[in-house]
């Protein structure tokens, strides 16, 4: 038994306009969430949604997510961070080292994300978004393996990274040293269980695999619980489906 991934939910002040963003730089359809927000659609199987929920708090620190997204080419690379900023993204340093072959850059609102040079092998085969990189223990990628069914497909140097079995974007975990805890995340994994099965069971599986409820009485208006992995990190647990 195991839930599957529906989406990646960023918070953002102006959903449509961070969603046209992403629209346009990835180059997928996005369409209202029924619930609420706006929604960029996959265009495989192997890809996923990426949700933007109406929250009017400003980003106060970095994000402990971002996307890495892959190039074919150097001049391909420079076409993603060309579109990026012609679209309202902007270069920033995060302190990255100048000879990097990655460029980090930020959506209009501010969420950071690298366009990774060409011949990057652990991303090779991925797809546009090559992974969600994420800052947490080896714990977490363990959790995650578990409350997905995606394998480990790194798990070297307190670093981890699981896979759809289906192949597509990776999540990976960089391992220490940890960024603080600047509070709620405005990026977070949004995953439901299987129709058949009850959400009440799905909540006590992923407790038993070490997450945490944060409020038992929290949902949104798509009737989803906010719950915690075992660094802390929220994400939400849909109706099934």
């Amino acid at each position: 038994m195991t839930a599957h991934l529906f989406a990646i939910t960023f918070d953002a002040r102006q959903p449509l306009r961070l969603a046209g963003f992403w629209s346009g730089l990835l180059g997928r359809q996005m369409v209202d969430d029924p619930h609420d927000g706006v929604l960029v659609l996959p265009t495989t199987d192997t890809e996923f949604r990426i949700r933007f929920a109406p929250n009017e708090r400003p980003k106060v620190v970095q994000n402990r997510m971002h996307f890495d997204l892959t190039s074919s080419s150097l001049e391909d690379q420079r076409r993603s961070v060309a579109r990026a900023l012609e679209l309202g993204g902007q270069h920033i340093d995060i302190g990255q080292d100048p000879a990097d072959d990655h460029v980090v850059l930020a959506d209009p609102e501010g969420n950071e994300f690298d366009v990774i040079g060409p011949g990057n092998n652990f991303l090779a085969g991925c797809g546009p978004i090559g992974a969600l990189a994420c800052d947490g223990s080896p714990k977490v990628g363990y959790f995650w393996s578990a409350a997905l069914g995606w394998p480990l497909v790194w798990d070297q140097d307190e670093e981890t990274a699981i896979q759809s079995p289906q192949g597509g974007t990776k999540i990976s975990w960089g391992g220490p040293p940890y960024m603080p805890n600047g509070g709620r995340d405005r990026v977070r994994l949004d995953i439901a269980p299987a129709a058949d099965v009850d959400r009440r069971a799905e909540i006590d599986r992923l407790v038993s695999l070490g997450a945490t409820v944060v409020d038992a009485d929290q949902s949104d208006a798509g009737g989803r619980v906010l719950m915690a992995d075992p660094d802390g990190g929220e994400f939400w647990l849909r109706t099934p489906r």
